[in-house]
């Protein structure tokens, strides 16, 4: 049995990006299941229309755009026909990511290096930039960055350094945006999800990164919701410039 969530979300307009499958559609199936309107958003039709099937099953009112976010016109078609259908925008969630190699840094080509920016960055704040006329008083922007982002290493460094920019950007556009829209950030430890299919398909690897949590266990896509939600909701409206580590205890910060 499914247990009952608040209704914190009852009466918003949320966007996600990249909300068709992983940590994207677990948050925005949670804010549906807390009252929220939600707007899929992903680069192909298919998976759009099937993650809004999926929500709307369980009496979420849901509705889908096509959005590659390093496509302008799809960002201000995603801004464009959510105001059209619903008015406003009251919650903006940056999840859209892309880790295209694992070379070292020393080693990437240019073309990887702008790709890492242009997705991981730079599309967030062009959408945000179309979107900041409709956002309500009183909303919430979320960036999804990464526990790798506090200490960049291995085949993920670069994607690790995206991550780390996007705390700079949290804490920036905190200072910018207030004081009627809150600015912070979910730091996701590791989730096996499609887009981390490195860690699921190793049980080595998988058992290594559990014992280097304090709850010996990876995070789930449920946890990563839970987070957005909070800082989603009124729960947390003195929270802003703020970036949540949800990563069972692994070494951030001190």
């Amino acid at each position: 049995m499914e247990k009952k969530l608040p209704r914190r979300l009852e009466g918003k307009v949320a966007i996600v990006t990249a909300s068709t499958q992983g940590i994207g559609f677990g948050i925005i199936e949670r804010f549906g299941l807390e009252g929220a309107s939600v707007v899929v958003s992903s680069r192909k039709q298919a998976n759009v229309d099937e993650a809004v099937a999926k929500l709307k099953s369980k009496g979420i009112d849901a509705y889908g755009i096509v959005c590659h976010v390093s496509n302008a016109q799809h960002r201000r078609n995603l801004v464009e026909k959510t105001v059209q259908k619903y008015g406003k925008i009251d919650i903006v969630v940056c999840n859209a990511a892309a880790n295209p190699s694992t070379d070292p840094i020393l080693s990437s080509k240019e073309a990887v290096l702008d790709k890492l920016w242009e997705i991981n960055v730079k599309s967030s704040i062009l959408l945000l930039q179309d979107m900041a006329p409709h956002l309500e008083k009183g909303s919430s922007v979320i960036f999804i960055t990464s526990i790798a982002g506090f200490s960049p290493q291995g085949a993920m460094a670069m994607y690790g350094v995206t991550k780390t920019a996007l705390l700079g950007l949290t804490k920036a556009l905190a200072a910018e945006m207030a004081p009627d829209t809150r600015v912070n950030a979910v730091a996701p430890g590791f989730v096996p999800t499609h887009f981390a299919s490195f860690i699921t398909g190793s049980s080595e690897v998988r058992e290594g990164i559990e014992e280097k949590t304090l709850l010996n266990r990876l995070g789930t896509t449920g946890d990563m919701a839970a987070a957005a939600a909070f800082l989603a909701s009124d729960d947390s409206s003195y929270i802003t410039g703020e970036t949540l580590v949800v990563a069972g205890g692994m070494p951030s910060r001190l």
